[in-house]
């Protein structure tokens, strides 16, 4: 099979997926009780190289790394939630330091942050019509603390990486652009989302191309533009626009994100690392053995391994 993207072969990028195809991390009654275990057995089953950490994940570091080790997977990345811009930054820092640790002894690299203060996108509150608008004092609080914990992270060996998200301060493209000119470009790298940037109303191809350097991890994620037009006119909150089905996964042909682009886009900038699947939707709806075999299908199809 021959790709028809240069520069993304699988000594470049490795693919992964997130267990929010099986329940969901934000909201616990997403959830159909599909256990830990087989999770990742179905994420090794349907030929991924690693995931994300969930909630259902074991807290033992050891006992995960064997469950993992088992089924031939590595960790992309752990999750976690700052809160600089409500004054929390002390406990922001030590949990990011928890977090660390617990990287370490699983064996990763990327450490995924998102500021949830003010945010939103967990309250059942229209998402477009609340998310927060951050003033100058919320970005330098924002910036100046993500540069401190990036650090952090760079002194241990790992990579921060800023996951932009809907409903909160960091939302569309020009929230990118004032994160990446307010950071240390050694210190804060940016997890680039696919389905969060067009939810968000935005083009992902002109994120990626402006911000190329500065993308360290990779998430792919399509959206059904039914669904999200549903969301902004209709004034859904988050969690009832995933119950719809706004979001769904690469080669899903009701997604409306064309792929293609971006990965040639991201190989021709040389990009290395993680190109993790990711769609929060209602397993009760999407079975998640099944899409997760619909996007890494369509990834060896497109990628050609």
């Amino acid at each position: 099979m021959t790709s028809t993207v240069p520069n993304l072969g699988p000594d470049k990028v490795s693919l992964g997926v997130t267990p929010t195809l099986w329940w969901n991390d934000d909201f616990p009654l997403i959830d159909i009780g599909i256990p830990f275990e087989q999770c990742v057995s179905e994420m090794a089953l349907a030929k991924f190289q690693g995931c994300s950490i969930g909630h259902k994940y074991p807290k033992d570091a050891a006992a995960l790394k064997e469950a993992l080790d088992l089924r031939g997977l590595k960790v992309s990345e752990p999750w976690v939630s700052t809160y600089f811009t409500i004054g929390e930054k002390d406990r922001t820092v030590e949990n990011f330091k928890r977090q660390l640790e617990f990287l370490k002894e699983v064996g990763g690299r990327d450490i995924v942050v998102a500021e949830f203060g003010q945010s939103s996108h967990l309250q059942p509150i229209p998402v477009f019509k609340h998310r927060p608008h951050f003033t100058v004092p919320d970005w330098d609080l924002l910036t100046s603390g993500l540069n401190d914990i990036g650090k952090l992270a760079a002194d241990s060996g790992m990579r921060l990486c800023y996951h932009h998200h809907m409903g909160t301060g960091v939302q569309s493209a020009e929230d990118i652009d004032t994160l990446m000119a307010g950071t240390d470009p050694d210190l804060v790298h940016l997890l680039f989302d696919t389905g969060h940037l067009r939810l968000a109303g935005d083009d992902p191809l002109r994120t990626l191309e402006k911000h190329k350097q500065r993308i360290k991890h990779v998430h792919l994620k399509n959206v059904r533009q039914s669904v999200a037009e549903k969301v902004e006119n209709d004034h859904l909150s988050f969690e009832e626009g995933i119950r719809q089905g706004v979001f769904t996964v690469p080669g899903d042909s009701e997604g409306m994100i064309d792929f293609r682009p971006v990965l040639t886009a991201l190989g021709n900038a040389g990009y290395e690392g993680w190109l993790v699947v990711e769609a929060e939707q209602d397993p009760a709806v999407a079975r998640p053995l099944k899409y997760a075999k619909m996007a890494r299908t369509y990834l060896a199809e497109v990628l050609g391994w």
